[in-house]
């Protein structure tokens, strides 16, 4: 047992997810309901996630403002123009393929108690609400938006403070971070728990029906993916994108794939830019901002669903008008909440903007919830992955520009 044990310790985090990963799908197979206390495993290892995410955002981002060195230069200003660039370009991949293979659906029943946005104006306001949200409320949902307003500026305050204090706050942000590291240890048992819950409980079965539907929105993220987000790095860092692009997708999609959180896959996130020797005062700002605005899957999904609905009832479309619907998906998905289905509900926002009804845009809503199985999962891995994709690209940029070596660990 203790060989076992040093073997398995030997290897690397990807290599025992992946074992978890299969070992889960056999237990669902095979004996569901003899397995079926597996589950709490994954419900453990996403609750852990969630719990500490917001601690960890909170104390890495005031640690490193009120330290931050003036003349310290970082790259928020590109990763965010990154962020904006790769959810719009996603949604104009969208609405050219969904021209391209069009798609029809037999509506669902709508989904109860679901109340969706009034408007963009809607869905803007609730974002600047939240950035003036009552901090410990923050805290209490994992409110990101205001967690990183307050840790700002907490963190502005906090500059002229004594060395003493900046040290304690410093000490507390490390305690949390290697909290995180921890759980993250746990990730192959969480994983195993998680996907036997979404075979045993859903089947594959209940998704077949909704086949090319489910085709066109993950060959939409997986082209997104592996072509998109390629050329975006290559333009900024002009060496081969894939390297870092595979790690990215290997190292936080997987984990974000069985969450089902962005907010969730902060923690492995800041692990990752970590362990790509990024720039701290730079990710501990940008990764969870990134769970609130990168949304490049969000803007897939709902381009795609509404387009499908425009096409069930027969509406023409010109080429302006999906151009105006590629904008407002990327603005809307910038609002999309980092939880599992969040964006789902922005359909019928973008609905509106071809006079489909309510009611039916809300059966498009169900149809979306029966696919969220994978669809969602999908989503929040291309979502999660470039977030740090992203905040590399950024600084490797930067240092190509002073004529540093580039060097991308695999």
């Amino acid at each position: 047992m203790k060989k076992l044990m040093n073997k398995w310790n030997q290897m690397s985090l990807v290599k025992q997810i992946i074992i978890g990963l299969i070992i889960g799908i056999i237990l669902a197979v095979t004996i569901p309901q003899q397995a079926k206390p597996i589950v709490i495993f994954g419900s453990l290892f996403v609750g852990a996630l969630k719990a500490i995410a917001p601690m960890l955002v909170f104390f890495l981002v005031m640690s490193a403002i009120s330290q931050h060195k003036s003349g310290h230069q970082t790259n928020l200003k590109s990763v965010i123009g990154l962020y904006l660039l790769g959810t719009f370009v996603a949604g104009l991949v969208a609405v050219v393929a969904s021209f391209m293979f069009p798609v029809t659906l037999t509506l669902a029943e709508g989904v109860k108690n679901a109340t969706p946005p009034g408007g963009v104006v809607e869905v803007l306001r609730a974002l600047l609400l939240n950035v003036v949200d009552n901090p410990v409320k923050a805290l209490y949902n994992a409110n990101y938006i205001g967690i990183l307003s307050w840790a700002l500026l907490l963190g502005v305050a906090l500059k002229n403070a004594p060395d003493t204090t900046k040290t304690m706050i410093d000490n507390v942000s490390e305690a949390v971070t290697q909290l995180v590291r921890w759980v993250i240890n746990f990730a192959p048992l969480g994983i195993m728990g998680l996907v036997f819950d979404a075979i045993a409980t859903n089947g594959v079965e209940a998704l077949l029906s909704y086949g090319q539907l489910l085709a066109l929105l993950i060959g939409c993220m997986i082209f997104v993916a592996l072509v998109v987000n390629p050329i975006i790095v290559y333009i900024n860092i002009r060496q081969n994108p894939y390297p870092l692009v595979f790690k990215c997708l290997r190292e936080s999609g997987i984990t974000a794939f069985f969450t089902r959180s962005s907010a969730a896959n902060i923690p492995v996130n800041m692990s990752l830019c970590e362990e790509l020797a990024l720039d701290k005062d730079t990710y501990s700002v940008s990764i969870p901002l990134g769970a609130t605005i990168n949304m490049a899957g969000a803007a897939i999904t709902i381009t795609v669903l509404t387009l499908a609905a425009v096409h069930t009832l027969g509406i023409k479309v010109d080429i302006p008008t999906a151009f105006i619907l590629s904008i407002l998906a990327a603005v809307s998905a910038c609002g999309t909440s980092g939880v599992a289905g969040g964006s789902i509900l922005l359909v019928p926002l973008a609905a509106s903007l071809f006079g489909i009804p309510n009611e039916i845009a809300m059966q498009v809503v169900g149809v979306g919830f029966i696919v969220g199985v994978l669809q969602d999962s999908c989503e929040t891995a291309l979502n999660s992955s470039t977030d740090a994709l992203f905040t590399a690209t950024a600084e490797y940029a930067k240092r190509r520009k002073e004529g540093k070596e580039v060097i991308i660990n695999r």
